[in-house]
């Protein structure tokens, strides 16, 4: 049977490496919202730098209007352990960019947990997926314009 290999076989400072580099901006809060971690795609993502945004909470970059919602969920997934964004499927929501525009982003989530399998730290992967966003925003407004040209709506013409 096929493994993922060893991480023995691994230089030790790869992880590192990969957390740094990765084109996908990577936040690593624990269990309170605190930001730990915050590589340079999130710098290039949200504005803000590596000194704004390590040891602040995540409201950093959650609009205000989504805060309350955020946190409620945030709060469940801490105390029962589960998300329902933890198998790899993504959450898209809007964001808050330093200089005070709405991005939009895909995130995955991992949570890590501790030897007594409390929630200990939240690992998100995002990408800023605003220019996608704006153009199938485009196209579905083009799209129900001309399905109100018809007469009797799209079924009309079958």
């Amino acid at each position: 049977m096929p493994t993922r290999g060893s991480v023995a076989a691994l230089p030790p400072d790869l992880p590192v490496r990969i957390l740094d580099g990765s084109p996908d901006a990577i936040l690593i809060c624990d269990r309170a919202g605190t930001v730990r971690y915050w590589n340079s795609a999130a710098e290039r993502v949200f504005g803000f730098p590596v000194t704004e945004a390590l040891g602040v909470s995540m409201n950093l970059i959650i609009p205000e209007r989504l805060r309350v919602r955020h946190w409620a969920g945030w709060e469940a997934t801490m105390r029962t352990g589960v998300t329902r964004y933890g198998e790899g499927q993504l959450l898209a929501v809007p964001a808050r960019h330093k200089d005070g525009r709405q991005v939009s982003i895909e995130l995955s989530i991992q949570l890590l947990k501790d030897p007594d399998g409390q929630s200990e730290w939240v690992v998100a992967v995002i990408r800023d997926v605003t220019e996608r966003f704006i153009r199938e925003k485009t196209l579905r407004a083009q799209l129900k314009a001309l399905e109100a040209r018809i007469p009797d709506g799209p079924s009309a013409t079958s």
